[in-house]
């Protein structure tokens, strides 16, 4: 018998206070298929929930049905093969718990607790990405259950089209009841960790961030931010976060740059297990806590954005607030454009305006702080935005996150949901 509740939803982000009708707590593909005829039945629409880490809030809605997948959580690791077959309800955390104990590793989240269809179909930026690409990059197959109840299995053998469309799609076209993954040898140490700088070198260390990044190998992810340190006590930092997945002894020459740079006040750049590594910011997004984000690319990181940034930063309201730079190189920007529904190729930066605080009373506050950065970096922006990233009130259509891929994912999307059924999503609308 399918469990079904009549309780509000717990969502990853406290500003999200969605009452469902019903959630139907799955333990199985047959349970998503009887919790989708009856929201069919009853008229309810349909929201979906893996890992539950989606700051938008659009894994619960108002007076429907979700469809939770969070006790789906079985792992299969076959380690001769390097695959790994898992469950949509699985978290990052989880799953590197599993493949780590053959020394293996697919690109995840940089937050332990993200579940993996979520990221996933949307993309999937993570430490792995410069030298294996996207998550979504080194999926084989992902087994689906359609707004009609029919399971489905996508792969480049099977529905190729819609395996294509998947592929950054997002939750447009159904339940992705478990995915499977190509794995890669990683770990189990790594090198990598943050180092921070005082907030009076911002301007310094976003230079030599951009200074550097082109010239980083596959191996090394880098990251840059403006932030507050994470002890509590709401110091203002510039921040760079790294990892090397490469021999530990061409790891510590490539970090060696970092470590010289300027006088950081802290460096924690060391060997690390690759599952630390994907919990060392889990503390810094606290179950809970009040999130609102804007995010666009830049193709350039020029004196001009850097100035703003820093001016934008000064006026930050809340400790737990940041701005966060993503450098894109290697693996993933060698990857056609039309190859997979994610058309984000080219190298540059992915920028985050991650507002974030804990009580309610500073919302307001917060999110015109995030409304007025986001502005005031708008002439440096470039036309894509990631999927993953759009806030709730990224509304319309997502073409900027699809670019011209978009009419391909329209003409998908009227194949396998035409009445867009599946439509609480950064929604792809079928091409009538």
């Amino acid at each position: 018998m399918l469990p079904i509740v009549s309780l509000a939803d717990a969502a990853a982000n406290g500003l999200v206070d969605k009452r469902p009708a019903l959630i139907a707590r799955c333990h199985g593909v047959a349970d998503v298929v009887e919790a989708l005829d009856v929201a069919r039945r009853l008229g309810l629409e349909v929201a979906v929930r893996g890992g539950g880490h989606n700051v938008a809030g659009r894994a619960t809605i108002d007076d429907g049905v979700v469809i939770d997948l969070s006790p789906m959580k079985g792992i299969h690791v076959e380690p001769e093969s390097r695959t790994v077959w898992a469950q949509g309800g699985v978290t990052w955390g989880e799953l590197n718990r599993e493949t780590q104990l053959h020394g293996l590793a697919v690109t995840g989240g940089v937050v332990s607790s993200t579940g993996i269809a979520g990221l996933t179909l949307g993309g999937g930026v993570g430490w792995l990405m410069g030298k294996y690409g996207l998550a979504l990059d080194n999926l084989r197959a992902v087994n689906l259950v359609t707004a009609d109840g029919k399971v489905l299995r996508a792969s480049k053998n099977q529905e190729p089209e819609l395996f294509w469309a998947l592929r950054g799609g997002g939750g447009n076209f159904g339940v992705a009841t478990s995915l499977e993954y190509e794995l890669h040898p990683v770990g189990p140490i790594i090198m990598g960790g943050p180092i921070v700088h005082p907030i009076e070198s911002a301007r310094a260390v976003l230079e030599f961030f951009r200074d550097i990044a082109p010239s980083l190998a596959d191996e090394q992810t880098l990251y840059a931010t403006l932030m507050h340190a994470p002890d509590g006590s709401g110091k203002e930092v510039a921040a760079l976060v790294t990892s090397h997945c490469g021999p530990l002894e061409d790891a510590e020459k490539a970090m060696q740059p970092l470590k010289q740079f300027a006088h950081p006040i802290v460096d924690a750049v060391g060997p690390i297990p690759y599952c630390k590594l994907n919990q060392m910011l889990d503390a810094n997004f606290p179950k809970g806590a009040l999130n609102y984000w804007k995010s666009s690319f830049l193709t350039e990181l020029n004196d001009a954005a850097i100035d703003a940034m820093i001016r934008c930063f000064a006026r930050c309201p809340s400790t737990k607030a940041q701005l966060l730079l993503e450098n894109f190189h290697g693996a993933v920007t060698r990857i056609e454009v039309s190859d997979t529904a994610f058309p984000h190729r080219r190298e540059g930066y992915n920028f985050l305006v991650l507002a974030q605080w804990m009580r309610p009373e500073e919302s307001d506050a917060c999110v015109a702080w995030a409304r007025e950065t986001y502005e005031e970096l708008l002439p440096f922006f470039a036309a894509g935005r990631y999927v993953n990233y759009l806030d709730d009130d990224d509304t319309g259509e997502p073409i900027a996150a699809y670019g011209p891929n978009y009419r391909r994912l329209q003409q998908i999307k009227a194949r396998y949901d035409p009445t867009n059924f599946f439509h609480m999503n950064q929604n792809i609308r079928p091409l009538a």
